[in-house]
């Protein structure tokens, strides 16, 4: 971080250290995660949830998925009583995403069709 006259700038640079070490401190440890098992996100990649899945053929230490628009509306678990329009907005994501789900799971579709819908 050089100023105009070609020297460092101390607080600037001291500025964007704590920045890069809060975004160190938010990255996901993948080795500290239990395997298929989803939580919560926030790092700013606009993903709702994360899971480490643990399958045959998967790389050593398991995958890491990052699934599910964070912020969006989803239908959740099936209600008694339910709209219409939730049934509907349901069936239509498993439509569009029926043939990424049977993946199982290494597609991130499997996860967001188990956690959020």
């Amino acid at each position: 971080m050089k100023n105009s006259f070609g020297q460092f700038d101390e607080e600037a640079y001291a500025l964007f250290m704590e920045m890069a070490t809060e975004e160190y401190a938010q990255r996901i440890d993948k080795d500290a995660m239990d395997c298929n098992k989803p939580r919560r996100l926030n790092d700013g990649s606009g993903k709702s949830h994360v899971v480490k899945a643990c399958y045959p053929g998967a790389p050593e230490g398991g995958k890491l998925i990052k699934f599910g628009q964070k912020g969006a509306s989803t239908a959740g678990d099936p209600k008694k009583g339910e709209s219409e329009r939730m049934k509907k907005k349901r069936a239509s994501f498993k439509a569009r995403h029926g043939a990424n789900i049977k993946k199982g799971k290494k597609s991130a579709a499997y996860w967001s069709d188990r956690v959020k819908w």
